[in-house]
C-alpha cells in the first residue's frame, strides 16, 4: 500500500509541475498574442492529478482567475479528482482485510 501512496504521490508532483509550466506558458503567450494552451487541455492536465499546481500557477501568475465558467469547471474537476481518490482508497481498503497473523482476506458480504 504503501508504494501505491508514493506512486500517487509522485504522479501528483509530476503533473502539478507540468500544470504549472502549462499556466506559465499559456499566460505569456496571452501577453505576447501567440497561440494559447487550449483550456481542455488545463483541465484535463488538472483532472489526472495536477490541480495542485494548476491552484499554485492561477495565484501566482494571477491567470485564469476571472473567467467565472473556467473556475467553476476547474472547481468541478478538483472535486472529481478527489473523489475518484477517494473511491479507490474504500475500494481497496474495502477489498482486503489482514487478519491477527498479517494474511490478506478478502472481505465476504
Amino acid at each position: 500500500m504503501t508504494t501505491a501512496v508514493l506512486v500517487y504521490l509522485g504522479l501528483v508532483l509530476v503533473m502539478s509541475v507540468a500544470c504549472f509550466a502549462a499556466y506559465g506558458w499559456d499566460k505569456r503567450r496571452a501577453r505576447n498574442g501567440g497561440r494559447r494552451v487550449p483550456e481542455k487541455t488545463l483541465h484535463v492536465i488538472a483532472l489526472f492529478g495536477g490541480w495542485p499546481g494548476a491552484l499554485s500557477a492561477q495565484r501566482h501568475f494571477r491567470h485564469k482567475t476571472q473567467k467565472l465558467q473556467f473556475r467553476l469547471m476547474f472547481w468541478i474537476v478538483v472535486l472529481l479528482h478527489i473523489a475518484v481518490v477517494a473511491s479507490v482508497v474504500l475500494v481497496v481498503s474495502r477489498s482486503s482485510r489482514t487478519d491477527a497473523e498479517g494474511i490478506v482476506q478478502p472481505i465476504r458480504e
